[in-house]
């Protein structure tokens, strides 16, 4: 099992979950986050005043899968996230120790589904 974290740009949410579905997979969270990488922020003037702006808004997409989905979990991703551009995002994959699906209890694969 493996949990599959990827940062990608607010704007391409829309294209990363029509992406996964088309991979079959359906189970993700998904939430609001602020980073930096290599775009390293910007300025901006508010009211005359220079404002630099390096945290920038990122969309955090956690996806945990079963050994066999792996490959098509990442190359989904990719496949909605990417523009080319300098800031598309990263993907982090990690060892899931186990998962317990509190309905029924099932632990393992069999939880994740």
């Amino acid at each position: 099992m493996k949990l599959i974290v990827a940062m990608i740009q607010p704007h391409k949410l829309p294209d990363v979950k029509k992406a996964l579905f088309e991979a079959e997979v359906c189970k993700m969270t998904v939430s609001n986050a602020l980073g930096c990488g290599q775009q390293k922020g910007f300025t901006e003037t508010y009211r005359g005043v220079l404002t630099e702006v390096n945290l920038l808004k990122k969309v955090r997409v956690e996806v945990a899968v079963n050994e066999k989905y792996v490959e098509a979990t990442v190359k989904a991703i990719i496949k909605g996230a990417k523009s080319g551009k300098i800031g598309d995002g990263k993907i982090f994959i990690m060892n899931l120790d186990d998962c317990i699906r509190i309905r029924t209890q099932e632990t393992g694969g069999k939880a994740i589904g």
